[in-house]
């Protein structure tokens, strides 16, 4: 959520921001504004009628002492305090008008962002490692899913429906090795406290993180319980600070969390891709950071590190660019993709997007650090980013390493998890 104090005190700045990511967000800032005003004015006028309240109060009891005739002055008082009513319930209306305005506004672009109005104008900032070159036409990964028994998307169809698929033997395997795998690395190397959240989360939460309101449409929503099925565990792994203040001497705070992750991808283009390009269920290792202010853009740099060294660890291409103003996120203030090249499809797939949010998650859920200097609470800055998103890694795995003869050749990293060099037809 961006700050209300910035929107008043620097308007045409938040105006000129929004007009870079494109679409018309800018065109509600008058709107707060306006909602703004109104509201402080009602306060104003309340807060003025209830100190007069106090003393015509005042003026009643002593006139009650003296005998005197206090019908009129209750009358004022009622009256008053008839008009304070009516001023509480216009404040916290225009409050509530104000507050729905302000989740439905995206995040200011940092101010380094390239300005750009889509995906086409992203400049690219590494890369790592060549495309594999195969002396063979590659396969993509739902025939060597097939031919190796390891995916079985009908089945998911007859228990699920489009966009499910269900893996068998090595497949199932794979997929648990690549998360033990992530899992080991982040929490042993880099540094990260392993979480296991729930898979359910309540509205409170997507609204801190910014899935409420705006995505509402993507999410599978278990409506007899009033809760969520996450999109993705940055969801419940940022929102276990919510309403806290933090000890400054504990930041940068480091999770990495391993779930199933759900999404509608509702009126997504190219939700038939083949394969698993696009599900509506997927497992996913994220990362999550909360730190300072000053520290987030070097904490960026670092968490976009450790998910580039999955890629580097398992021998796969891929390169990093940076999301311009058009195509950044909607709670993102500075977004890294990071996109690893899957022979079988001849394309780069996107398994990470590390983001910092600067302090708009923070704000939305109330998350605070009392400055040692000032004394004062202030919003920490929050960051997420998958280490990685499992089944586009798979992807890229399974069509990298493929062999003439049709197995897997699994890279050294990884063999320990799954227990063989390789994967072939039993």
């Amino acid at each position: 959520m961006l700050d209300i104090r910035l929107i008043r005190e620097q308007a045409e700045m938040v105006r000129a921001r929004l007009r870079q990511r494109g679409g018309e967000a800018w065109t509600l800032v008058d709107e707060v504004l306006s909602l703004d005003e109104a509201r402080r004015l009602a306060e104003t006028e309340k807060q003025s009628l209830q100190s007069e309240r106090n003393r015509v109060s005042k003026e009643i009891g002593m006139a009650r002492k003296q005998g005197g005739e206090t019908s009129g002055i209750e009358a004022e008082m009622r009256a008053m305090g008839d008009r304070v009513d009516v001023l509480g319930r216009e404040s916290a209306e225009l409050d509530a008008r104000q507050e729905a305005l302000l989740l439905s506004l995206p995040n200011l672009p940092h101010e380094g962002c390239p300005v750009g109005a889509g995906a086409e104008e992203n400049p690219e900032v590494r890369a790592w490692g060549q495309p594999v070159v195969l002396d063979f036409v590659p396969q993509d990964h739902v025939a060597l899913g097939k031919e190796l028994k390891m995916l079985d998307f009908e089945a998911g169809v007859k228990i699920s429906g489009s966009a499910f698929v269900v893996y068998r033997g090595a497949g199932a395997r794979l997929e648990r090795a690549l998360i033990n795998f992530l899992l080991d690395l982040h929490t042993t190397q880099h540094g990260y406290t392993e979480i296991a959240p729930p898979l359910l989360v309540r509205p409170e939460a997507l609204v801190g993180t910014g899935q409420l309101p705006k995505f509402e449409d993507q999410l599978y929503a278990c409506e007899r319980d009033g809760l969520y099925l996450l999109p993705t565990a940055e969801v419940p792994v940022t929102n276990l600070h919510r309403e806290e203040i933090v000890d400054p001497g504990d930041l940068p705070i480091c999770y990495a969390a391993y779930t199933p992750c759900f999404r509608r991808e509702a009126g997504s283009a190219g939700l038939g891709t083949r394969g698993l390009i696009r599900m509506h269920q997927f497992d996913k290792v994220e990362l999550v950071k909360i730190c300072l202010p000053q520290d987030s853009a070097a904490e960026l740099e670092k968490l976009t590190a450790d998910a580039e060294k999955v890629l580097q660890l398992l021998g796969l291409h891929y390169r990093v660019i940076e999301l311009c103003t058009g195509d950044i996120g909607f709670g993102a203030s500075k977004t890294y993709d990071i996109e690893v090249w899957a022979p079988g499809q001849g394309s780069y797939l996107e398994v990470s997007s590390c983001s910092c949010f600067g302090d708009y998650q923070s704000r939305r859920m109330k998350l605070r650090y009392r400055d040692a200097a000032t004394k004062k609470n202030l919003f920490p800055h929050t960051l997420n980013g998958s280490g990685t998103a499992l089944a586009r890694l798979f992807v890229a795995l399974v069509e990298t390493h493929q062999q003439a003869d049709g197995s897997i050749a699994l890279p050294t990293a990884l063999q320990p998890y799954f227990g063989a060099a390789e994967i072939r037809v039993s």
